[in-house]
């Protein structure tokens, strides 16, 4: 099995839905938190961009004024930044016809050169104007601006304005830091209210399993309350299963009853004409219709037995079926002295039917009775399985009798079989208790008792 698949077998509803709005929101935030960057980074860059041909075209018009005299003078550009040595924004000009002509240029240069992007010994096109990045005479990275202008008799000028752009990145990585700081809060708020979203949405899911829940512990007959239109029809479909369920066990339980009853007579009338004579052959009718009536009886407990234990809702106080048992069973033995104790941990519960409970845990206790010196001790307790499997109700009941050798603990449990013939009853009762167990998933098993007699292990499906 794949990690993925792992994952999506273990991961609740609740989990996969708060995982992936949470992913999803993360990733929306990225991509538009990268997108914003990038369009503020553009606009800071046209922004500089912008300024810097602004001054361009201020110094271009400044030398295309004919008359020397009516130029201004360095620095009048407006920016004092022009003015401070190594500031990082520079202004040249340069005559091309002419190595003699002085070179005009900011007083931030400090005597130093710009560096010329076009090529000096290629035709330039006078009036186009070149842009890129250069390394300025402080060695820091200059945006430059230059272009090329004929004023015809006055010659030819390469105009050139720089700056460092170390304050447009600034603002980009203040911008970076604010919008990180935005965006992770922003995120926060996401998460938390994805969170209590899909609490909200998924509120009706665990009331109805609470629901569901009572019905299974026997707290309740049905579902009730209001549910959204998404989750009515299910609520009413349970509702409806739960109905039908158990009206097919009570369909069962009255043709069980009818079959019985239809059995019941024509038994009656051959046990009577076979008391009518006294010949081996009335004997052997007799027998055998009293075995036709253990077997009609086990089967239709068995029946009825299978078809209780698929309802749900059934539950079982085994502490005090247990006791009233008890003392039952004081009375059934009074003469012979019995001492039955009871040691069980309460709130012990079992899914299941109480007539079937009281069937297994009194054909042990009645087999105990039979066997025990004088005393019997029983006690119940939760066991916790292990993950993923249900608890189970264990119920140990101990005598003081003289013990079953392991060898013949298996035969004891067969149906009909009985290993002494002076003890009173039919060999069932041991085999109805193994088989009702099976039918509930629970195990019935024989030991050796601290007590010097036999210990009957009974296992159960807990509540």
């Amino acid at each position: 099995m794949s990690l993925l698949s792992r994952l999506n077998k273990e991961q609740s509803i609740a989990t996969r839905l708060f995982i992936s709005a949470a992913a999803w929101s993360t990733i929306l935030l990225l991509i538009a938190g990268i997108f914003l960057v990038t369009l503020y980074r553009r606009n800071t860059e046209k922004s500089f961009d912008d300024r810097l041909s602004v001054y361009l075209r201020a110094l271009v018009a400044d030398m295309a004024v004919g008359n020397e005299e009516q130029r201004n003078e360095p620095g009048q550009l407006g920016d004092p930044q022009f003015d401070l040595a190594q500031s990082g924004w520079y202004w040249q000009v340069a005559r091309l016809d002419s190595s003699e002509t002085p070179l005009r240029q900011s007083l931030s240069l400090s005597g130093a050169t710009l560096p010329r992007l076009s090529d000096p010994d290629s035709e330039s096109t006078p009036g186009s104007v070149n842009a890129s990045y250069v390394q300025g005479p402080d060695g820091r990275r200059l945006r430059l601006f230059e272009r090329i202008i004929d004023i015809g008799a006055s010659g030819t000028y390469l105009i050139q304005v720089a700056a460092s752009t170390e304050d447009a990145e600034d603002q980009i990585w203040r911008f970076k830091l604010t919008l990180i700081a935005t965006f992770t809060m922003l995120s926060l708020a996401l998460v938390g209210t994805t969170a209590l979203q899909v609490r909200f949405g998924l509120q009706p899911l665990r009331r109805l399993q609470g629901e569901v829940a009572s019905i299974r512990k026997g707290e309740g007959e049905r579902i009730e309350g209001d549910f959204p239109q998404d989750l009515a029809p299910l609520a009413d479909e349970l509702n409806l299963l739960i109905s039908s369920n158990r009206e097919v066990v009570e369909r069962a339980r009255t043709q069980v009853g009818n079959l019985a009853h239809a059995l019941k007579t024509p038994l009656s009338v051959i046990v009577n004409e076979a008391d009518r004579e006294d010949s081996d052959f009335a004997k052997k009718i007799r027998e055998q219709t009293t075995i036709m009536s253990d077997q009609v009886t086990y089967y239709l407990d068995r029946a009825r037995a299978a078809a209780r234990a698929r309802v749900a809702g059934s539950v079982v106080d085994v502490d005090a079926s247990l006791d009233a048992l008890l003392r039952t069973f004081e009375k059934i033995y009074f003469e012979r002295r019995l001492d039955f104790e009871l040691n069980s941990a309460s709130e012990l519960r079992f899914r299941g039917e109480k007539q079937d409970f009281e069937e297994m845990a009194g054909n042990l206790l009645d087999n105990a009775g039979k066997w025990a010196k004088s005393h019997v001790l029983v006690e119940a307790q939760r066991i916790n399985a292990a993950a993923g499997i249900p608890d189970l109700v264990e119920i140990t009941i101990d005598d003081d009798g003289p013990g079953l050798p392991p060898s013949q603990r298996a035969e004891a449990l067969a149906r009909g079989k009985r290993l002494d013939e002076t003890k009173p009853g039919s060999g069932l009762g041991l085999n109805i208790v193994l088989d009702l167990a099976s039918v509930y998933g629970g195990t019935l098993s024989l030991e050796d008792s601290p007590l010097g007699g036999l210990r009957a292990r009974l296992r159960l499906p807990a509540v």
